[in-house]
């Protein structure tokens, strides 16, 4: 479920257009131009954004081009990775009437992630504006999706669906940790990652950096797709309080309770102190997205209050932000 501080099909060689855009962003300290640029013969052109879509099989790779393609993405599936550069190139020589491009890439084999990698190092060389979106899912979750379908995972040869899975997250684990973006869908309906999606993509102008805090139970396990974890459950829990345990972090009385305890407005004001010293360091690396989690013991009561004020202090830094209680309810 999201909730809270927010500031703000498809087939090979077909898709929807959106609006020209043109703007740019700083990486390194220098402007990476997504606007236009002079080619070998003098011609005029506009080169697009670019998102990549991967990730494991069964996690929603599809529902997001769906997604970015309502949004005015230019949404090619299955392209190979080594036509992923030939794609941007007529994107630049469409006159801007495909200034974004979506490529859902399947990667199924050692000599397509190669011929991937191969294509990011040429499109970073020609500086081309890329993210890729990495969907995630728990094997339990892809199990049960593969079953309900009844169908079997592309690599699982002759095997069982976990070891198909677990030989496509070895093949993808080093695109998961490059990736600008990672998804878990464990536990998202369809309509939930579209939400996700919108949030992040939806905006006309692209925000420095965008993060998302969850808040989470430790009873039920930490997020796969953070990128920081912090711990609550050094504060004491409005569960014993007999009158505060039906609420949670979000009732007044719960979150004044939580932040009248020793520690927990200075580990709030220090906390928000190292994260404007990461947030400075992550724009400087090109990262765009940043997943924070806050977790106590059930994800009720103290993760929740935290959250939520944390997402506050990151908005007034102007970080655009989106508070999702991942456990909250749960119990």
């Amino acid at each position: 479920m999201e909730h809270g501080t927010t500031p703000g099909g498809t087939a090979g060689g077909t898709g929807r257009t959106g609006e020209p855009r043109m703007n740019a962003t700083e990486r390194d300290g220098a402007k990476v131009s997504t606007g236009t640029t002079v080619d070998a013969a003098g011609e005029t052109v506009g080169i697009p954004e670019l998102v990549i879509i991967s990730g494991m099989s069964g996690a929603g790779r599809s529902t997001a081009a769906k997604c970015l393609e309502d949004l005015g993405w230019f949404v090619v599936d299955n392209l190979p990775p080594a036509l992923i550069p030939t794609m941007v190139d007529l994107g630049a020589r469409s006159q801007g009437n495909v200034a974004r491009i979506a490529v859902v890439v399947d990667v199924r084999g050692r000599r397509f992630f190669d011929n991937l990698r191969e294509s990011l190092a040429d499109l970073e060389a020609k500086k081309v504006k890329r993210r890729v979106i990495f969907l995630e899912a728990s094997d339990d979750a892809l199990v049960r999706r593969f079953e309900s379908v009844r169908r079997p995972h592309p690599l699982q040869g002759s095997g069982r669906i976990v070891d198909g899975i677990a030989a496509e997250r070895d093949l993808l684990r080093e695109l998961r940790g490059d990736a600008d973006l990672v998804i878990d869908t464990s536990s998202l309906n369809v309509h939930e990652l579209r939400a996700k999606l919108d949030a992040q993509f939806a905006g006309e102008e692209e925000p420095e950096l965008r993060a998302t805090v969850m808040s989470f139970g430790y009873k039920y396990g930490l997020p796969v797709d953070a990128d920081l974890v912090v711990d609550c459950r050094f504060l004491p829990n409005p569960h014993w309080v007999p009158e505060l345990r039906p609420f949670t972090g979000l009732n007044e009385e719960v979150s004044g309770y939580v932040f009248n305890q020793p520690g927990a407005k200075e580990f709030l004001d220090r906390y928000t102190e190292l994260l404007q010293l990461i947030a400075a360091g992550y724009r400087r690396e090109g990262k765009r997205y940043v997943t924070i989690a806050v977790g106590c013991t059930g994800g009720k009561h103290r993760s929740v209050a935290m959250s939520e004020k944390l997402a506050h202090r990151l908005v007034s830094e102007g970080v655009e932000t989106v508070v999702v209680h991942r456990d909250m309810g749960r119990e």
